[in-house]
């Protein structure tokens, strides 16, 4: 049987815990070089320094989460936290490659944990206020992201790169304690499916849930665009134009939190019902976010300052619909909560991979300006796929 409601006063906490849990997938992304010539890597496999991490997180997102529909929860969020910690400290104290490898694997599969969370505390709050509450937790979630690299940076300035991960472990051990005290149990509703089947279900679902195919698809858009801004304009910092330190772009990078405060106000207006109006103006957002850096000549302050709020505007578009996307999906059979969440995180999984990958190779092959056209042009077309969808229904 499942609890009404979720205690008012674990929601913070839960916003803080998925920014520390998420933040983990991020810390070695600015640490490579270090991290790879601690280990002897040769520069070949030291890209596995993170990447290996993304692969543990998608398949937690496709294997482990789609449990939520079939295991209690609680349990399932505290067992998938020590996974985390156990790769925490694996990272920690790894002295080989072999050993980094398989920690970061594991810390990277303990990290989708985020995203049973995020289902579970929309299964325990009332249908009205239930968009204002996942954009809460996305808050969280996004501030954790935009500051586990400046944090991973500036401690492995201060002290060495296994800090962050000591801080880390830390962070989630006291997180578990907390966590475990205070969540309140949930059983899913008795459905008699199997594990196997339970994963098989999950193509059917996707094919056959247009709403979910289609927001995923406009998330994965937007966060390929993101993804796009964030591997490229730390290239452009550091480049002859604006020639910033690598704290630099540090602080830079902390300016971008402040668009994560789009999040609960976008779950606001869906549980308003004005999902359609917040959409267009999150994905024009997006773009418009690239058109104005080009508003001054490059190098100049006033060029510093658009670049700084072009970075919030995209944060901030992508973090609104990124709530209404889940707003959306949560709103569909609570039996299939679990597996439909896994579906939407592993397609926009899919969109940042192309984004980051297609940051790097327009900024090499064309700069910034390059890389401006591709990042306007991506959520121009999650737009236009949009207008087929209010278009449908205007029809119909």
């Amino acid at each position: 049987m499942e609890s009404p409601t979720l205690p008012k006063f674990l929601l913070p906490l839960l916003g803080i815990s998925v920014g520390v849990i998420a933040a983990n997938l991020y810390y070695a992304q600015p640490l490579i070089a270090l991290i790879a010539h601690a280990l002897e890597l040769t520069p070949k496999v030291a890209g596995l320094v993170t990447t290996l991490t993304q692969i543990g997180y998608g398949f937690g997102v496709l294997f482990f989460i789609p449990l939520g529909d079939l295991l209690e929860n609680k349990k399932l969020i505290l067992s998938m936290m020590i996974l985390a910690i156990v790769g925490l400290i694996g990272l920690t104290f790894a002295s080989s490659m072999i050993a980094y490898f398989i920690a970061a694997f594991i810390l990277g599969l303990g990290t989708s944990a985020v995203q049973i969370i995020m289902p579970y505390v929309a299964h325990l709050t009332p249908e009205a206020s239930r968009g204002k509450t996942v954009g809460n937790l996305l808050s969280g979630l996004m501030m954790g992201i935009m500051l586990a690299r400046p944090v991973a940076s500036l401690l492995t300035d201060a002290f060495n790169w296994h800090a962050v991960f000591i801080l880390s472990t830390c962070l989630m051990t006291l997180l578990f304690f907390i966590l475990a005290s205070y969540l309140p149990k949930r059983v899913p509703a008795a459905t008699g499916i199997k594990y196997p089947a339970l994963i098989a279900s999950m193509w059917h679902l996707f094919w056959d849930t247009e709403i979910l195919r289609r927001r995923a698809i406009y998330q994965g858009l937007l966060f390929g665009t993101f993804c796009i801004f964030w591997t490229a304009a730390p290239l452009l910092l550091s480049g002859p134009v604006f020639g910033l330190t690598q704290t630099g772009i540090a602080i830079f990078a902390l300016a971008g939190i402040a668009g994560a405060v789009a999040a609960p106000l976008a779950g606001k207006y869906a549980d308003k019902g004005l999902v359609a109006r917040a959409t267009t103006v999150a994905m024009i957002s997006c773009s418009l976010s690239f058109a104005i850096t080009h508003l001054f000549a490059p190098g100049s302050t006033l060029s510093l300052v658009t670049l700084v709020l072009a970075g919030i505007t995209l944060d901030a578009g992508v973090s609104a619909n990124l709530v209404l996307g889940q707003r959306s999906i949560f709103s569909l059979n609570p039996e299939h909560r679990s597996r439909l969440n896994g579906l939407y995180i592993a397609t926009i999984f899919v969109g940042g991979a192309f984004g980051s990958s297609v940051g790097a190779w327009a900024y090499a092959q064309g700069g910034w300006t390059l890389t401006s056209y591709v990042g306007f042009a991506m959520p121009m077309c999650a737009l236009l796929y949009f207008a087929t969808e209010r278009f449908k229904r205007a029809r119909g």
